[in-house]
């Protein structure tokens, strides 16, 4: 990802933060000659390897398993809120139209998680996670039987975090005027994404 200076996030703690709140990832491996890339969700444990370790699992059928032999590299992309800019927001002139966006990329090699006990765990862990806030969660323990059938069907992985590269580029090479104008041009715009990127926008400074 091209990341230019004044558009860099830097910071572990607020890389870890966009991972863990956008965490439907696109992944990434080379498999067969050719690109590979799965949608998946995949959690962020924190506190394992210098970067952390990010832990998910797939279908059993799907091939991109074959890449999780912990010497494949992989790239995992998360991606925030984003939205079109108008050239019309601004206070100056000439200037043409733009796109403001956050993303994270993350890199490492995934290797599988065989043992059984272990995958439960990740699916226990990512339940609890998805269901938080519900009033009556649901566990994979309430349905024990079916979901020890259905864990033969899946492979678990977790790949140690190896670089992590962040990118919040919100119109920071611009005069504050015109910062101001897309973030009410954007506010203006009303749909969620445009809302979320002028919060973005503000959260900056």
């Amino acid at each position: 990802m091209y990341v230019p200076n004044h558009f860099a996030e830097t910071d572990v703690a607020k890389l870890h933060a966009l991972v863990r709140e956008h965490s439907f990832a696109t992944l990434v491996s080379w498999l067969d000659g050719a690109p590979f890339a799965t949608h998946v969700p995949l959690l962020l444990d924190a506190e394992r390897g210098a970067f952390g370790t990010l832990i998910g699992h797939v279908a059993r059928a799907n091939p991109h398993a074959r890449a999780f032999d912990g010497a494949t590299p992989a790239l995992a992309i998360f991606r925030g809120p984003h939205a079109y800019v108008s050239p019309r927001w601004y206070a100056s002139e000439p200037n043409v139209p733009t796109w403001n966006y956050v993303a994270v990329h993350v890199s490492g090699r995934p290797r599988v998680v065989d043992d059984a006990a272990q995958v439960r765990r990740v699916l226990s862990r990512t339940a609890a996670i998805y269901e938080a806030g519900a009033d009556e969660p649901w566990t994979p323990e309430g349905v024990a039987s079916y979901v020890e059938k259905l864990q033969r069907g899946i492979v678990a992985f977790e790949m140690p975090i190896e670089t992590l590269h962040g990118k919040r580029k919100l119109s920071q090479n611009k005069p504050a005027a015109d910062r101001a104008g897309v973030v009410a041009g954007l506010r203006a715009s009303g749909d969620a994404e445009s809302l979320a990127v002028a919060r973005e926008m503000e959260g900056l400074g």
